[in-house]
C-alpha cells in the first residue's frame, strides 16, 4: 500500500479535549464548526439522522477536529465536496491532515501553501468556492474520512517479504493503485433551471483572504483503504433551517407583570 503525502496542522497545540455532544459529531474524531468572530462552537441540530449547524452569512468559521484516540489518525477533509487541502473533487483516497493522539486542531481555510490558507466563510451558493469552480452539487456539507495508521512492525515485515519475493522472481510486480477518476456528474440543464433561485439561497463556503496557517509534510501509512469512520455535518442559514423545521424557535417564558396597563373584562 503506497504512502500518501499528508499534512500536520499546528493551528492548535495537542491537547486532550472532551467535546460537548450537542456541539460535535463523530466518534473516533469529533467534528465541530467554530464561529471565528465570536469564538463560539456552533450548536448541532439533528433531524432524521442528519446533523446540521446554522451558519451566519459573511462570518468566518473554522473546522475543529479532535482526535479522541491514543494513536495517530489521518483526516481527509471535504468542504462542499472539495478537498480542503488539494482543491480536488473530494475522494477518500486523497491527502489530508494527520492528528497526533488526543490532538485538537482548527482548520481555518483552503490550503494554499505550507504557510497560508484562504479563510472559510459562510456565503451564498453562487459565491461559494465550489460553485465558482463549477462544482455546486455538494454545497452545504462538511465531511471527514478518518483513517487509522498501519502498525510500523507489520509494515516492516511486509516490506521484507516483498524484497525477498522480488529477488526470487527477478522482476517487480506492479504495485500501487489507480487514481479514482470518478467525478460528480454535472446537473442537466432542466434540473438546473428547476432548482433556480431556491438553490441559490443555500449557504455555501467562500474562498476568503489568505492568512497565516502553518503546516508541514509528514508520512502516514493507512491501515486500510477504507476509512475507519466517515463523519458528515450539514449546514445552512438559520432562516432556512427554521423554515424546514430543523430548528425550532424557543418561546420566551411568560413573565407575570404586577401592574398591567389596563384591567381586561372577565370571560364568560
Amino acid at each position: 500500500m503506497p504512502t500518501r503525502r499528508a499534512f500536520v496542522s499546528f493551528a492548535t497545540a495537542a491537547a486532550a479535549v472532551v467535546a460537548t455532544p450537542a456541539f460535535a459529531v463523530g466518534g473516533l474524531v469529533d467534528l465541530e464548526l467554530v464561529d471565528r468572530g465570536t469564538n463560539e462552537t456552533l450548536p448541532v441540530y439533528t433531524q432524521r439522522g442528519n446533523a446540521w449547524v446554522a451558519g451566519r452569512p459573511g462570518s468566518r468559521y473554522a473546522v475543529r477536529l479532535v482526535n479522541r484516540s491514543g494513536a495517530r489518525v489521518m483526516v481527509v477533509l471535504s468542504v462542499d465536496g472539495v478537498n480542503a487541502v488539494t482543491g480536488e473533487t473530494a475522494a477518500t483516497n486523497q491527502s489530508g491532515y494527520v492528528l497526533a493522539p488526543y490532538q485538537s486542531t482548527e482548520i481555518t481555510g483552503w490550503r494554499k501553501s505550507l504557510t497560508e490558507a484562504a479563510a472559510f466563510y459562510f456565503t451564498s451558493l453562487p459565491d461559494s468556492y465550489a460553485a465558482r469552480t463549477d462544482r455546486p452539487d455538494n454545497v452545504g456539507v462538511i465531511g471527514v474520512a478518518v483513517f487509522r495508521e498501519r502498525p510500523r512492525e507489520l509494515e516492516l515485515r511486509e516490506r521484507e517479504f516483498s524484497r525477498r519475493s522480488l529477488d526470487k522472481a527477478e522482476q517487480p510486480a506492479q504495485t500501487g493503485r489507480a487514481a479514482d477518476a470518478a467525478t460528480a456528474a454535472a446537473p442537466s440543464a432542466e434540473a438546473a433551471k428547476s432548482a433556480g433561485a431556491l438553490r441559490d439561497e443555500r449557504l455555501g463556503t467562500g474562498h476568503g483572504e489568505r492568512e497565516y496557517a502553518p503546516t508541514s509534510y509528514t508520512s502516514f501509512e493507512r491501515a486500510s483503504d477504507r476509512p475507519a469512520e466517515v463523519v458528515r455535518l450539514r449546514y445552512d442559514s438559520y432562516d432556512r433551517l427554521l423554515a424546514s423545521g430543523i430548528v425550532r424557535p424557543r418561546r420566551a417564558p411568560l413573565v407575570p407583570e404586577p401592574f398591567p396597563v389596563f384591567v381586561p373584562d372577565p370571560k364568560g
